[in-house]
């Protein structure tokens, strides 16, 4: 038995959870990979796979088992592509969780040509703006935009935002353009309910400051919040990477930017303990060069005084 052939095999089966998918995807028949993890439990002496008519799941000893496994394939890839250097083109399959609204507007067509350029490698994307345990998702990277990150975490800066006040020009027509943070309390204000606080913060005479604003409608995405804020129900409080375009566009007015520079970093963040596949550097490599350290969208409107 090929052990790292098999170990390669388990972790595929234990990702996709079905022997019919990682035959399907290996080009080779169904009773090929059953007999692989089948060799390789005999081997170690346990079970790894609790096997049922409806699904595949790990055991306890296939849960410890799988992460080893990962970080064995991960040393041995990182041995080959040492010595293979830059010449070696990227091949295999990355696995990313991205924020929804991020994700779809720039990630999507960035990724697209990077799958063209290099054929060999495939992505499997994961559309979320909750925060997922990359160990536990079998994740390569994880995209997070914040305006702190965790000094913990071992991540490569993929570019920035700003957080942007705006509003539908006829709103502010209708109900004035505010010259103040403190003035938001009387309008009709657009929230996120993902947002790790209730209020909008804002730089005032030197200080940071939360403005408790409130509204009758809230969200848990962005572009919804955008679209309610472009048909007039609202200010809301969104980063250029999505509010650029609209206001570029006439359809967003900006306010209040003396005070709302509030800067978020997008980040690409790693598993800790993991090494990081020569094909995951390409692609965060090229996302990080394709955005630069002024991304489009800020290039598109630049800001300017109220």
């Amino acid at each position: 038995m090929d052990r790292l052939q098999a170990m390669d095999v388990f972790v595929r089966v234990a990702e996709a959870g079905s022997f019919t998918a990682v035959a399907d995807y290996l080009n080779v028949a169904r009773s090929a990979i059953t007999r692989q993890i089948a060799g390789l439990e005999a081997h170690l002496g346990t079970k790894l796979l609790a096997r049922s008519t409806r699904r595949l799941s790990l055991t306890s000893s296939g849960a410890a088992y799988l992460e080893k496994c990962r970080e064995i394939l991960a040393m041995v890839e990182a041995a080959e592509g040492d010595l293979a250097g830059e010449k070696r083109a990227p091949r295999g399959p990355i696995r990313i969780s991205v924020p929804m609204s991020f994700g779809i507007r720039h990630l999507v067509p960035l990724i697209s040509d990077f799958i063209t350029t290099y054929p060999e490698v495939t992505v499997d994307l994961e559309f979320t703006d909750q925060r997922v345990n990359l160990i536990e998702g079998g994740l390569d990277f994880t995209v997070r935009i914040s305006q702190h990150i965790d000094p913990t975490l071992v991540i490569r800066r993929l570019s920035t935002s700003e957080l942007t006040v705006v509003a539908a020009p006829a709103y502010l027509d209708r109900h004035g353009r505010p010259q103040h943070p403190d003035e938001l309390l009387g309008h009709h204000c657009l929230t996120y309910t993902l947002a790790p606080s209730s209020g909008w913060s804002f730089r005032i005479d030197g200080e940071q400051r939360t403005i408790p604003v409130k509204g009758r409608l809230q969200m848990n995405n962005g572009d919804a919040l955008l679209e309610a804020a472009i048909r007039g129900l609202g200010i809301t409080n969104q980063p250029t990477f999505l509010s650029a375009q609209a206001v570029q566009a006439g359809l967003l007015e900006e306010v209040l930017a003396d005070y709302s520079a509030t800067e978020l970093q997008i980040y690409a963040v790693f598993p800790g303990s993991r090494y990081v596949p020569h094909r995951v550097r390409v692609l965060v490599d090229y996302l990080a060069e394709r955005f630069g350290p002024t991304p489009y969208w800020t290039r598109a409107v630049p800001r300017v005084s109220a």
